[in-house]
């Protein structure tokens, strides 16, 4: 299901471009999984400072995937940008779309390439989660390192499982 409508996302970025920059601020909730007011994935923190399951998981998916190119806690390198910076520039829809397509960075003396994730599960089963760890990341609402570990969101994970395995 996830998959599907990252796909419909993506086609949506292309006919309709990019919008403003949501307000990080959590307004409304479905499964666990947070959203603004523009109905965008954000994260919310529990009053102990525990994350919500998609910013840690988000976390986690980020160091598996993204951490080799874009550094620790998305700070960049010396091939690949920023991501807490980059989250400033871009929002929800042209983020889906550049990990999706990938993008040639212009802005590097080697014009790097960002490869195009769009056929691996391995990402695209969890690119909210990584989008709403790097919005907290970016917004300084998360600090570098690991978010502290909620307990176990046993419907996000089956869907992360059967995502994985259409």
């Amino acid at each position: 299901m996830l998959w599907r409508s990252l796909t419909l996302a993506t086609a949506v970025v292309v006919c309709a471009g990019t919008v403003a920059l949501a307000d990080s601020t959590a307004v409304s909730e479905d499964a666990g999984k947070w959203f603004d007011a523009d109905d965008v994935p954000t994260y919310k923190f529990a009053e102990d400072g525990t994350a919500d399951w998609f910013t840690w998981r988000g976390y986690k998916k980020y160091t598996a995937n993204c951490f080799q190119c874009h550094g620790p806690d998305g700070l960049g390198s010396s091939f690949a940008p920023n991501l807490a910076d980059s989250l400033k520039r871009i929002d929800y829809y042209k983020f889906t779309e550049i990990v999706s397509s990938g993008q040639q960075n212009v802005w590097h003396p080697e014009n790097s390439i960002m490869p195009a994730w769009g056929t691996d599960k391995n990402v695209m089963c969890f690119l909210d989660s990584i989008y709403v760890y790097l919005r907290g990341r970016s917004d300084g609402a998360i600090d570098r390192g690991e978010p502290k570990r909620p307990a176990i969101n046993t419907a996000a994970r089956d869907e992360e499982n059967a995502c994985l395995a259409e």
